[in-house]
């Protein structure tokens, strides 16, 4: 049996969850309600501890599954929070993920053994430990990432119309765009496909779906940083 490393402290590695959804208007965040002390009840994001056997993303995947009942969606990790504190409990390294997913897609199957909830990233309730910060920090990581690659998709139906792309875009990224150029803009990428039928849920004329050219958006992904403002200052 190999010797362990000597005089070196052991702590616990965690992974913690931050999903994102969108409901046609607002972009919103998975929350549960914690199930251990301390602090149980309170509201949180998902998270769990690695096990011996796992790496941090077969975890992250793990814990999701068992939480939601989310499976085979985007995840992503981002960022390790080390603070000796961030944990009262005790010194706990905490690995942070973010996940994209079509709310509507996923509404019929959430667990709701832990209460999860959607919430507005512009308001949600006073969560434990450093988790405020980890979603502060996941926006920004979702921001940076969705200027050069076709990530926001993800929280989109398979077919969707341009006006629903649009508000999608302006809520991730706090900002409005012109109807007129962001069409043109985004027609011009040659990311999205046109289809036959249309959305007249809103009007009697309708608004055409469309669908993403999941085989061209990786020949086009610099495209979409035309598509806003500075990209270059959102880190």
């Amino acid at each position: 049996m190999a010797a362990k490393y000597s005089n070196q402290s052991r702590y616990a590695v965690a992974v913690d969850c931050i999903v994102f959804g969108y409901d046609g208007q607002n972009l919103k965040i998975l929350l549960i309600k914690r199930a251990l002390t301390p602090l149980k009840g309170r509201w949180s994001l998902m998270g769990g501890f690695v096990a011996k056997n796992e790496s941090a993303d077969q975890a992250a995947s793990r814990i999701l599954a068992s939480l939601t009942g989310l499976t085979d969606i985007y995840q992503e990790q981002f960022y390790t929070f080390t603070n000796p504190d961030r944990d009262t409990q005790e010194r706990t390294v905490s690995i942070a993920y973010f996940s994209l997913i079509d709310i509507k897609k996923y509404r019929e199957i959430l667990s709701d053994a832990y209460q999860a909830e959607w919430f507005s990233i512009k308001d949600f309730p006073n969560l434990i430990f450093d988790h405020e910060d980890m979603v502060r920090m996941a926006k920004k990581r979702l921001q940076y990432k969705a200027t050069s690659h076709a990530i926001l998709f993800e929280l989109l139906p398979d077919k969707f119309t341009l006006p629903l792309l649009q508000s999608l875009f302006e809520d991730v990224f706090e900002t409005g765009f012109d109807k007129g150029n962001f069409s043109r803009k985004m027609l011009s990428t040659g990311l999205l496909q046109k289809q036959r039928d249309k959305d007249k849920t809103g009007s009697k004329k309708g608004a055409y779906f469309y669908k993403l050219d999941r085989k061209n958006y990786q020949q086009n992904l610099h495209k979409i940083l035309k598509l806003v403002p500075n990209p270059n200052n959102i880190l």
